[in-house]
This record gives C-alpha cells, structure tokens and sequence, in this order.
C-alpha cells in the first residue's frame, strides 16, 4: 500500500492538468487529512473527505436551477474555510468561478457582476451590503457563504437541467477582475491548464507535504492566495488555517503560538512593519545592540532573527513574499538574519508565479530565476544601460482579457511572449531585478529614465517615513509621504507647533533624499498625505489616485488659515 501510495505521488503531476483533477486526487489520497480549519478550533472546518462531500453536494443544488457548464458564479467573501468550498463546488463541474476582492467598492462589486454575466453569487454575511439590489434581482441564487442557506432564489427557474461537464485543461476556470494600480478594470481568464501549471510550478520551487501547516493572512479572491495558499496544499494533502478578523499584530502573535505554521505567504507591507515597527526600535533601545549594529552587524542580525523565528511560532520553513517589491533594507535584515523568506514575481494573468528566489539563490533586490516550465527574457533591451521588459512563455499565462481582444493583443508580442510592463536588468549570474514598471517610469528633462520605486526605496527609510509614492507634476518630481504611526502626536502639541516641527521634518526628508539619488531623480518638494494611501488587495499604492492632486495637510492647513482671514 505505501508503495502504491509513493507511486500515485510520483504520477501526480502528469496526471493533475486540470482543477477538477487535482479536487479528485486530493480528496481521494488524503480523505482523513485536515484540508481546511480556523486557526483556534476544528468546528467549521473540513477533512479532505467532508471537504467533497459538501463541495459535490453544493454542485448538485447549483444543478437543480439550472446552472450548469460555462455558467458564472461569483465568489464575495473575506477568507474562510467555505471560501473553498464554495470554489470547489463551481469550478470541478466545468462552471466558471469569479472571485471578487472583499474590499471592492459596490460599484466594483456591480460592474464585476454585470460583465461576467453571473448567474449566482455566494456572499458573506459581512459584505452583504455591497450587493445592491439590482444585482440580486438578476441573480438565480444568492448563497450565504457562511451558512450556505439560499437567501434569494428564482423558484420558476427549477428545472434540474443544469447540466455539468468534465472540464478540459484549456477549458475557463476562472475570470479574476483586477484594477492594479492602473486603475483600468481587467477581466483576466484562467484556464485549468494555467492554475494547475502553476501548482506544480510550486511545487518545484519549494517542495511543500501533508505535515505542512499554512496560516492563511492574504484575500482568496487574489491568485497570489487562491494558487499558493489554497490549490497548493491541496496538492500536497497539507492544512491551511485561517484568521476571523484581519491580520492586526495582536491577532497574528496568537496564531502563530496556536499554529505554528511552516508555511506562510505575505505581501511585503507585513514584514515591512514588523522590521520598522519592532525591530528597528529594539536595536536603538539598545546600547550593546546599537554597538553590534555598527561593528558585528551579521551577527546582531542572527541574534535578532532566532528572536523573530520563534516569533512567528518557531517551525516557519518558508516565508514567501510577493505582490510587490520588498524594501532593501528589510530584505537586507532577512537574508543576514537567517530568517527563512523567499521571494516570489508574477501576475495575476500569469496565474501567478513567473519567478521566484530562495536559499542560496537570493540576492537582495532580485527576484531570481524564472520557475519551472516557464521562460523568461528582456525584451527591447537598452543597450547602455542593460534595461528591458520582461516578457513570459509558459502554460501559466491567461488566454486573454474577457470580452477585451483589443487589450489582450496589446500584451503580446508579435512572437507570442506575454509582456509584464515591468523593466528589469539581469546579472552576471542570470538573476532578474526589476527597476520598475514601465508605465510609472518618468522620463527626465535630458530622456533620462526615472523609476520612482528606486527613489521610494530612499525616503521610506528615513525617519518617521511609513510609506511614500513620487509623482511628475508640471515636470517636476514630488514625494508624497505617509508619516509613521504616531509619529504626528497631535493631542500633545499645539497645531502651530505640529506644522512647524513637519516643516522641518519635510526640508530634512527633501535634503537626504537629494543626497542620496542621482542629478536627474531630485526631488522639488515633500507634500505629507493627510489619509493613508489607497491600495490594492496586496497593498500596492493605485498610484494613478495622486498623480493629479492628493488630499494633504498642507492644504488643509491652508485652507484653515484663509478661513480664519
């Protein structure tokens, strides 16, 4: 029996090509394992066994009213072990799933709704509101995703015809809507073949099993979570935990005692504040750990990093960042620290990995090489200064952007390599790093290009600096900047005082960033946010909200003082 077990792990990946595959080997290797729980009990979670059994059961109430093969159900919840469930009944019996981010306004939430054409929807009890009632008129069913009760139903439409089908690896799994940071709504199509590529892509990047645990902190509806953190265990037969609430810092210490999980996959922004939110300040509190930081600074690092390792629970084997580049100078702790992080590159219309980096391979600022089965190159590559976009082959890339030809065109290259829109150099040794997207590059007065994320990486650093974005206005460059949390105490300090202390605080930030980057990436001026930057599901900037204007405390300071007038 355990050889006929090794076996059909071995046949696996020639055999896994499609999503209803992978449900049908997962659920029939590790029926006994826990597939998915919450992380501080078992109730409301399943087993690989009760897992099919509620998925199979779903699909036939979906059957009864007639939704069947190529029909469109979407997916509006926060994580949460039904989430999956809910996935599992669409996608396995040739419907197609449309998840939707938990943070899409209504206006997203109607548009996603209307341009897919969906006929169902499960939604959470939390996000119920955002579903206004036009939308739910048009719906067949509306599904409560926590309890799986039909809130809504079209009774005359109970016609048990809702044919199913074995779906084929070029067959649609998914349509995954996605604004970036552009602003401009894209329907993304995934095939079967694109998802489970990917999986295995994983899969050979780090080998993951079913003693695996994963603490689930990132939205589902992201292929960054759904690809990593939801198909992968599956795969491997391993249990995945998830969070009630957000990941606030008292939530996620708790979790990692009760877990301890092995696996863990973050956007940059979590361990970005917990390097300046706890790190940072424990090594200036301290006389011998500010000496070491000078002269033993490998060694303070590790020190700190056996600190940080049983932090997040002590068994954490592979920490896996992506969605956005991570600064510098944290990735510079991670790798002396020992800490075990990876780095991983792609996008959502690659399903998502392209690249990844790890053990030995990293390098600070570079996101490695491309993973397995899928090749990647510079494209139009400047020859002074080594720069290109980074173009893509694999069966990981979408078929195109729904009902969009004109835009999925535009993302091809004549020869059939996806372009990423991101500049890149490689090294000596064949490693990728990304400069910056290409649609964020500025060009400078003498045809320089500027990349603002190399000038973002500088302020970010400095000071009372929690997060920034630099912008072109009236060809000029201008930095606006997120102050700390608490770094403004304004119930301590007269209004007066608080301006004139973030004048001097702007002049110091102006001058070192000046200092610090070239002639042609000086910045004219520090503009202080007054609210916390809009962003994406995996917490990039939408830099296109404050390229015209930005809502910030000097305005509103000046506003005042010409009311007082």
């Amino acid at each position: 029996m355990i050889q006929f077990y090794k076996r059909i792990k071995r046949m696996r990946e020639k055999y896994v090509d499609t999503l209803a595959k992978l449900y049908e080997y997962a659920t029939t290797v590790y029926p006994k394992n826990q597939y998915t729980q919450w992380y501080d009990t078992k109730e409301g979670g399943y087993t690989y066994s009760t897992f099919k059994a509620k998925c199979d059961s779903l699909s036939k109430k979906l059957t009864q009213y007639g939704i069947g093969a190529g029909d469109k159900v979407a997916i509006l919840s926060q994580s949460m072990p039904n989430w999956s469930v809910a996935f599992f009944s669409i996608v396995p019996f040739g419907r197609i799933a449309i998840p939707i981010l938990p943070d899409s306004s209504e206006n997203e939430v109607t548009n996603i709704i209307n341009h897919s054409e969906s006929k169902v929807i499960f939604i959470s009890q939390k996000l119920a509101s955002k579903l206004n009632q036009e939308c739910r008129d048009k719906m067949t069913l509306v599904i409560d995703i926590d309890t799986f009760e039909v809130l809504k139903s079209d009774d005359d439409k109970f016609t048990c015809d809702g044919k199913t089908s074995i779906p084929t690896p070029d067959d649609i799994a998914t349509i995954i809507y996605t604004s970036g940071t552009t602003g401009s709504a894209k329907g993304v199509v995934l095939s079967h073949r694109n998802l489970t590529s990917n999986v295995i892509s994983c899969y050979h990047c780090c080998k993951r099993d079913e003693r695996d645990r994963w603490l689930s902190v990132l939205p589902m509806a992201h292929t960054l979570e759904m690809t990593i953190s939801m198909l992968y265990p599956m795969y491997c037969g391993a249990t995945i935990y998830y969070l009630p609430k957000p990941p606030v810092a008292s939530l996620l210490m708790k979790a990692f005692k009760i877990v301890r999980p092995t696996t863990m996959l973050t956007v940059p922004l979590i361990i970005e504040k917990v390097y300046k939110g706890s790190v940072l300040p424990t090594i200036q509190k301290s006389r011998t750990l500010t000496w070491m930081n000078q002269h033993m600074h490998k060694l303070m690092c590790r020190i700190i990093g056996m600190k940080l390792k049983a932090t997040f629970g002590g068994h954490m084997s592979f920490y896996g960042i992506g969605g956005a580049k991570l600064d510098p100078e944290v990735e510079d702790f991670l790798l002396c620290a020992g800490f075990p992080y990876a780095i991983g590159y792609g996008l959502t219309e690659t399903s998502p990995l392209l690249g990844y980096s790890m053990h030995r391979w990293r390098k600070v600022g570079s996101f490695g090489y491309p993973v397995h089965n899928v090749k990647l190159k510079l494209h139009n590559v400047n020859p002074e200064t080594g720069e290109g976009e980074i173009v893509a082959k694999g069966p990981n890339v979408m078929l195109g952007y729904y009902k969009d030809p004109v835009r999925t065109k535009s993302v091809f290259t004549e020869d059939g390599w996806f372009r990423t829109n991101d500049i890149a150099v490689q090294d000596s040794k064949g490693r990728f790093s990304i400069k910056g997207r290409n649609n964020n590059m500025i060009l400078g007065p003498s045809g320089e290009n500027i990349y603002p994320e190399e000038i973002e990486n500088v302020i970010n650093n400095m000071e009372g600096v929690g997060e920034s974005i630099v912008v072109e206005r009236n060809g000029r460059l201008v930095a606006l900047v997120q102050p700390a949390e608490n770094f403004i105490q304004w119930d301590k300090e007269g209004e007066d005082k608080i301006y004139e202390k973030l004048d001097n605080w702007k002049a110091k930030v102006l001058k070192m960033v000046n200092k610090n980057v070239s002639k042609s990436s000086q910045v004219s001026s520090v503009e202080v946010m007054k609210e916390p930057f809009e962003k994406t599901a995996t917490q990039k900037i939408r830099r296109f909200k404050y390229k015209e204007s930005a809502p910030t405390l000097e305005a509103e300071h000046s506003e005042k003082e010409e009311n007082k007038k």
